[in-house]
């Protein structure tokens, strides 16, 4: 999809100055329901902007963002088609984002977390054949912008996952699939980019959370109940903040008498 041809179609759709203008003052209205956490009211918001103006790749990544922020309040574990729709509609916008703006780390970032949430309600072999684009994704986002929080979550989140896997499922990924890449993966570099998020984004709620599963993963109790505790004194900034606030009450619980 990444493709000059992409480009050329889009092309031939480009707005002119009062169409671009108007595509403006839609991604505005859209940032301004993202910030009220209100996902239709952008979603519409950003597909106006589109509308107007094809060639808009800012319009692009940011409706494919919001379309991730509608996924996620479906949790992973459960079979939704629905959330799963929102998220294959997610990464082609985000595919066209990155074609619109190869320079844009935020569209590369937001592509690879599209990929990663639809990898995540696959089965095991569909998160290892995606696995090597989320990677290159979240590095080009990261080459672009070092401080981009979110690209290194991805990248944390990327290497939990596939630690998470069997040493059998790596094998195969490694052995059959070409994904030499998995070699890379450590628990140590789960924590470094992680950690990396936080620093950038402290009162990001689901960067501690995440952190924290893998702290609990390596068995810092410590170092998890830090981070889980600290979330409960943030404040609400994202759609999914109170599930990964519920949530982190309920990982608290679990690991209360573990040292």
């Amino acid at each position: 999809m990444r493709s000059a041809g992409l480009l050329v179609v889009l092309a031939g759709l480009a707005a002119g100055p009062v169409a671009a203008q108007s595509a403006a003052a839609d991604v505005a209205r859209g940032d301004a329901a993202r910030t009220a956490l209100d996902p239709p009211a952008a979603l519409a918001a950003y597909k106006a902007a589109i509308r107007a103006d094809a060639m808009d790749g800012e319009a692009h990544w940011k409706a494919a963002l919001t379309l991730i922020d509608m996924g996620k309040l479906t949790p992973d574990s459960v079979v939704s088609p629905a959330r799963d729709s929102l998220y294959a509609q997610s990464e082609v916008l985000a595919q066209q984002a990155v074609v619109l703006l190869p320079k844009s780390p935020d569209a590369w970032f937001v592509l690879a977390n599209a990929i990663g949430r639809a990898a995540l309600t696959k089965s095991r072999k569909e998160r290892v054949r995606r696995a090597v684009e989320i990677q290159q994704d979240a590095l080009t986002a990261i080459g672009l912008d070092q401080f981009h929080d979110g690209a290194y979550h991805v990248l944390g989140r990327w290497n939990a996952e596939i630690m998470r896997l069997s040493s059998v499922e790596r094998f195969f990924a490694k052995s059959f699939m070409g994904g030499s890449a998995f070699s890379q993966a450590s628990w140590d570099n789960a924590q470094k980019y992680l950690r990396r998020a936080v620093a950038l984004k402290p009162d990001w709620i689901y960067h501690r959370l995440d952190l924290a599963k893998v702290y609990i993963d390596v068995g810092n109790y410590a170092g998890a109940r830090e981070q889980l505790t600290v979330i409960s004194t943030l404040p609400i900034a994202d759609v999914g903040d109170p599930g990964y606030k519920a949530e982190a009450v309920q990982l608290l619980s679990q690991i209360a008498n573990k040292k």
